[in-house]
């Protein structure tokens, strides 16, 4: 058997099976699938939004890659 292959999701940089919507935000290319914030309560629910924010600002702070640029 060969290991699963593996790839960064687009919104909150974890990393998620090819093809599969993300466990952690809900997002398969770009779009919300999967409302993740609705099942938690208040509590969570902030902490979740407080680190997915974190995530996407240290996502905007690194330089663009070639691939990156190509994408957009």
């Amino acid at each position: 058997m060969t290991p699963p292959v593996l790839t960064l999701c687009s919104k909150c940089n974890k990393p998620v099976k090819a093809h599969i919507v993300c466990k952690n935000c809900g997002y398969y290319k770009g779009k919300e699938i999967i409302n993740v914030l609705g099942k938690l309560t208040k509590k969570e629910r902030k902490q979740v939004e407080k680190e997915m924010k974190n995530t996407e600002k240290e996502q905007s702070d690194k330089p663009m890659t070639m691939d990156n640029l190509s994408k957009k």
